[in-house]
């Protein structure tokens, strides 16, 4: 079978050329649906007909946003397991672990579809000022979210192909889900080729049917390789109690973890649209800035985790600070670039939103904020993610409440109490990402996580 693999591919060796090999894949994953993400904004910038929906994407965007960063914790979470199983060379058990992670996360998306249809709605008439954004978001959203079952099987295959070192296959479904929601966007917010224009909701659409189309074309690919048959991926689906409780154990924190540390980012975007509109449409072109040229620390992220686990699935500790300096140095000095590149031609960036001068003045000094914030995460996140790979997600979620306190603590002074122009307040990001790595820092070179078994 075009997919079998021996046990020794499954563990994973401390050098350069292991962590690209993880890494590439992995950033082209990411990189493409963000992509996708700022063509959808460029065609929502464009579209004439609706003033509101650049900026309301951004409360929009970031909303679906805090449920796709708990299916983003359970992902994590199952790629830690999945890697500490490949590194011990213990494949039979790998199977189960998916399986497992499938029902919870099908549970995970009745919540969170059961919330946006009832609470959602309320929350936002107490904190949105403008009914006319109010009432755009929640209609948008209550078509949106019927998308997150698809997403988070979607993501699950992150955990199963990092986890198992067959990162390359991450590819195809992304493709494939690119181009369908690039096609899908233009056809229905403008209403092309004989379909309605739809406008901001058919963006919401055309988002589902994509993510729908991304998971059935990753579940070909893992038939056809043969890896469905060698994890026995889609045996008989019940309720395993060790292994939920497993599961439960490692990705229960991270998913507390990204969860709060969107829902302070969409309290950023709710005190920013105080602010008015142009505010809110620079700092949703602030964060497709951070998914586009931070997938590659992103990235690099996924692999630390994988990678720190895998090896101390192995047994060789020693390996773990060594491997971490590595991937800092690679995603430092790749950030860098990205950021000499955006202060080198910053108008070339924001002028393809259409949004004329004001929009692109108001703008850069809130880009150049950012894009030190960038070189900040470029070292905070890898550290972070060695600690979930070490099995202490635990430690992970303590680190991260107190960095989110601290941030909502400091938005809140300076855009709502002071109310100072917004590039002030994107400073939020430096102090946020600098809580994020003194702890990790410290918690790595304390060495007590060697002693942790999962």
């Amino acid at each position: 079978m075009a997919g079998d693999v021996s046990h020794t591919d499954l563990q994973v060796e401390v050098s350069n050329r292991q962590i690209l090999r993880i890494a590439l894949p992995i950033s082209f994953a990411i990189l493409v649906p963000q992509l996708n993400f700022i063509i959808n904004n460029i065609f929502l910038g464009h579209y004439q007909s609706d003033q509101y929906a650049l900026a309301v994407a951004g409360i929009t965007g970031v909303y679906y946003l805090i449920f796709s960063a708990i299916g983003f914790g359970l992902n994590n979470g199952l790629q830690a397991l999945i890697s500490r199983r490949s590194g011990e060379n213990r494949p039979e058990e790998i199977g189960g672990l998916f399986r497992q992670g499938v029902l919870i996360s099908m549970l995970m998306a009745a919540v969170g579809i059961l919330i946006t249809w009832t609470l959602t709605p309320w929350i936002f008439r107490q904190i949105i000022q403008d009914p006319e954004v109010q009432h755009r978001a929640v209609e948008y959203l209550r078509i949106r979210i019927w998308g997150l079952p698809f997403l988070y099987i979607y993501q699950l295959r992150n955990a199963l192909l990092v986890g198992t070192n067959q990162g390359k296959y991450l590819v195809a479904g992304t493709l494939a889900e690119t181009m369908a929601n690039v096609l899908l966007d233009y056809l229905l917010i403008f209403g092309k080729w004989g379909l309605p224009e739809l406008g901001f909701s058919g963006a919401a659409i055309a988002s589902v049917i994509a993510e729908f189309t991304g998971m059935f074309v990753i579940f070909l690919v893992i038939q056809r390789k043969g890896i469905s048959k060698r994890f026995q991926l889609f045996g008989k689906m019940k309720w395993h109690k060790e292994n939920s409780k497993l599961i439960f154990s490692m990705s229960a924190p991270l998913m507390f973890q990204h969860a709060i540390s969107i829902i302070s980012w969409e309290f950023f975007f709710l005190m920013t649209e105080h602010h008015g509109d142009m505010a809110l449409k620079i700092s949703n072109v602030m964060r497709n800035i951070f998914g586009v040229f931070g997938c590659v620390t992103w990235a690099l992220a996924s692999t630390t985790n994988a990678m720190v686990s895998n090896v101390i699935g192995q047994g060789k500790n020693h390996e773990v600070i060594p491997l971490l300096k590595k991937i800092i140095r690679i995603s430092t000095g790749s950030a860098l670039v990205f950021c000499l590149l955006l202060n080198l031609f910053p108008h070339t960036f924001l002028s393809i939103y259409g949004q004329g001068d004001q929009f692109i003045q108001t703008a850069l000094p809130v880009l150049r904020v950012v894009t030190t914030a960038m070189l900040f995460m470029s070292f905070s996140i890898i550290t972070l993610s060695a600690v979930t790979g070490s099995g202490n997600t635990r430690i992970t979620f303590l680190v991260e409440l107190l960095a989110i306190i601290l941030y909502c603590t400091y938005v809140y002074i300076v855009s709502e109490y002071f109310f100072l122009p917004i590039q002030y307040g994107w400073m939020s990001e430096w102090l946020y990402w600098l809580s994020i790595f003194i702890p990790s820092a410290l918690y790595i070179r304390s060495g007590r996580w060697k002693n942790k078994k999962i």
